[in-house]
């Protein structure tokens, strides 16, 4: 339960951090915080995307998976419950305007790639075990992804963000329901294809060669 309780102080601050400030460098600044605070314990994943990767690159197995999920997103829901009650304000990302669905799903998509991609690269392969700048590539990548994507989808990159904001807003779940839906479809996306090239480009380092690794904590 130690892994799973991370997972939610993790989520929990980093979405707080979110909901009360909304600027990318916070951020990232409390991503880099977290990703050292629970690195060495549970992976410090923070996004069900994150996890999905982790799972389909073969480091951990579906159930604690599963458990990470329903964590991060405890974590996530709790954090905009508490920024609700200390605000007065459900704080809920939304896409700009004029994009389409189409392309908010790709915006997701394309950046949640991104963060998946260098989290699998510098928190799962042998070649960078141990290494030091784990949390600071995390918290760079979220920043630049932050800044680039929010203008134009609103940069969620994460279910756990998109399924806590909008859950304590409930009186616009109406409406908040499809934006939810297509920041899931396309972070889960990004998380799949992340893991995906990984595998593709370290075929040494497949999930079937670390499958008996797979319930080890995913930093190694």
């Amino acid at each position: 339960m130690k892994k799973e309780l991370i997972e939610f102080i993790g989520t929990f601050f980093l979405v707080l951090v979110i909901t009360l400030s909304g600027n990318p460098i916070a951020i990232g600044a409390v991503l880099v915080a977290m990703v050292y605070l629970g690195g060495y314990i549970s992976g410090a994943h923070y996004n069900p995307a994150v996890t999905l990767a982790v799972y389909l690159r073969g480091k951990i197995d579906k159930q604690s998976a599963l458990r990470y999920m329903v964590f991060q997103i405890l974590g996530a829901t709790s954090a905009s419950f508490v920024s609700y009650v200390i605000t007065g304000d459900a704080v809920v990302p939304q896409p700009s305007g004029d994009i389409t669905f189409v392309s908010i799903i790709l915006v997701e998509a394309v950046f949640t790639f991104a963060l998946a991609s260098v989290f699998l690269h510098v928190a799962t392969s042998r070649k960078t075990a141990h290494n030091q700048y784990f949390g600071v590539a995390m918290g760079l990548v979220l920043v630049a992804s932050a800044y680039a994507a929010g203008p134009l989808s609103g940069g969620v990159l994460n279910p756990a963000v998109a399924i806590g904001t909008m859950t304590v807003d409930l009186s616009n779940i109406s409406v908040n329901f499809s934006n939810m839906v297509f920041y899931v479809v396309g972070s889960t996306l990004g998380g799949a294809l992340a893991a995906s090239v990984y595998n593709t480009i370290r075929p040494d380092e497949n999930t079937s060669s670390d499958a008996g690794h797979a319930k080890k904590s995913t930093i190694n």
